[in-house]
């Protein structure tokens, strides 16, 4: 194939990632505002801390149930109007957040807001992965990381200078940005080749590769594949999900998205505030989440540079290493505070530090790297599905996860709850060495290939 523009595969994949950057920002708004709703009563009404608890819980419980249903509809209606699909839901949800005149409207509208957000979780990701040639896919697949992390960071921001009104106003129009530009956005090429769509597969790959790229060749690949799997025996979804290599796939995927969550990473964006308020560090709790925020950016944009390059595996071994430490470190500092304050006087500096580091290494590895192997290792007939479930396990983690922070910080105290978040890390580190495989430079027939147990093809091969 000559080589044609990759600025449409980006253009593409930063919009679909777009949706990522929605949900992004509901999550940035849970921590700034807490103190507006809660102590300032900013809505008029007054919440409780167990009230704010499940205001911010109930975004990611919305996310885990939409997971499996939004895997059907994909299948169904397609990637590109799913998403175009979620945006007046995602409209109702940010108006109950303006106009709350009572705790319910607030649980409903997180709840829907965390449903839209986590359809996107299920979809964009497999979207970038199909519009992406081989060589670019790793890039493209973490766009939807990097426009979450972008999402909390501008929640962050708003959080730090605005007041409640005009933060909900400012998220509620990221939606409508979306749609805006999505809309002339084709639609993924294998789903449109699934559905026996050949011209319009053509039209869409066309103006994905560029106007003048050969597309003959990558054209041809795609509708061999969509007519073998189209002439293979119909089976059931349960079917699928038996064959071994499936359940070799979705081991990984949900491990992986496990182990995203459970290292700690939305304890600590959901209640950075506060935690950076109880160690009494010279920074603000809204200029410390700002910090947090820039350095997620910042760390998950290296991260998109360097996945086609340095590999999936190696960034999740490199990100499980400093996690065990960090949350170690924060561990430390928390159980000296509690035994004696005194011990810790001048070392304010080091759950920040910590805290940044921490957020530096889960960004090039655990953030983006389980979202792209999620869409990577399942069969065209079972990606869906796959993904769905992938996802589910990640917001039920993620769920549980702020849940049980408040409550075991509560109980145990806040140093043994980091170092449970150390002992995952590490966990997370051993399950990278010895269980992923290298996907970097390889098509998807190929890992298929290889969790079928195959000869490993060369990690660094690279295909436009």
């Amino acid at each position: 194939m000559s080589k044609g523009s990759v600025l449409p595969q980006y253009i593409a994949g930063l919009s679909a990632s777009f949706g990522a950057l929605c949900m992004g920002a509901s999550i940035g708004w849970s921590s700034p505002v807490e103190q507006m709703i809660t102590d300032d009563s900013d809505y008029g009404f007054d919440i409780s801390s167990t009230q704010f608890g499940w205001i911010s819980a109930l975004l990611t419980l919305g996310a885990t149930v939409v997971c499996i249903p939004i895997g059907f509809m994909i299948d169904w209606i397609g990637r590109r109007p799913t998403m175009l699909a979620l945006i007046p839901p995602y409209m109702v949800g940010w108006v109950l957040m303006l106009f709350a005149n009572n705790v319910t409207m607030l649980y409903f509208g997180r709840f829907i807001l965390g449903m839209c957000g986590g359809a996107f979780c299920v979809t964009a990701p497999m979207y970038c992965t199909e519009i992406s040639t081989t060589a670019l896919r790793g890039t493209i697949g973490s766009f939807f990381q990097l426009l979450i992390v972008t999402g909390v960071f501008y929640g962050y921001v708003l959080g730090a200078f605005l007041p409640l009104t005009t933060i909900n106003i400012l998220c509620s129009i990221l939606p409508l940005i979306f749609a805006a530009v999505h809309f002339f956005m084709p639609e993924s090429p294998v789903y449109l080749a699934k559905k026996g769509r050949n011209e319009d597969t053509a039209k869409a790959l066309q103006w994905l590769r560029g106007k003048d790229a050969d597309i003959s060749d990558e054209l041809k690949e795609i509708l061999d594949e969509s007519q073998k799997q189209n002439d293979q025996p119909k089976i059931n979804f349960m079917a699928a999900l038996r064959r071994p290599v499936t359940r070799k796939g979705l081991g990984i995927s949900v491990l992986l998205q496990i182990f995203q969550q459970w290292t700690g990473i939305n304890a600590i964006l959901f209640y950075s505030t506060s935690i950076f308020e109880d160690v009494g560090a010279g920074l603000s709790g809204s200029m410390s989440t700002i910090l947090i925020g820039f350095t997620q950016t910042t760390s998950t944009v290296v991260a998109v540079a360097i996945i086609d390059k340095a590999g999936r595996r190696i960034l999740l071994l490199i990100s499980g290493v400093f996690m065990a430490i960090t949350t170690c470190l924060m561990g430390v500092y928390f159980q000296m505070s509690e035994s004696n304050p005194d011990s810790v006087i001048g070392l304010g500096w080091l759950p920040i530090v910590s805290i940044c580091i921490f957020i530096v290494f889960f960004s090039i590895g655990f953030g983006p790297v389980p979202w792209l192997v999620m869409a990577e290792v399942f069969s065209e007939d079972i990606k869906s599905l796959g993904g769905s479930i992938a996802g589910t396990s990640n917001w039920l983690s993620a769920f549980t996860v702020t849940l049980l922070f408040p409550i075991l910080k509560d109980s145990i105290g806040p140093g043994p709850t980091f170092w449970i978040f150390t002992v995952i890390a590490v966990l997370s580190f051993f399950y990278a060495l010895f269980f992923v495989p290298e996907t970097k430079g390889k098509t998807i027939l190929e890992i298929q290939d290889m969790l079928a147990g195959g000869k490993i093809q060369k990690a660094d091969k690279n295909e436009t």
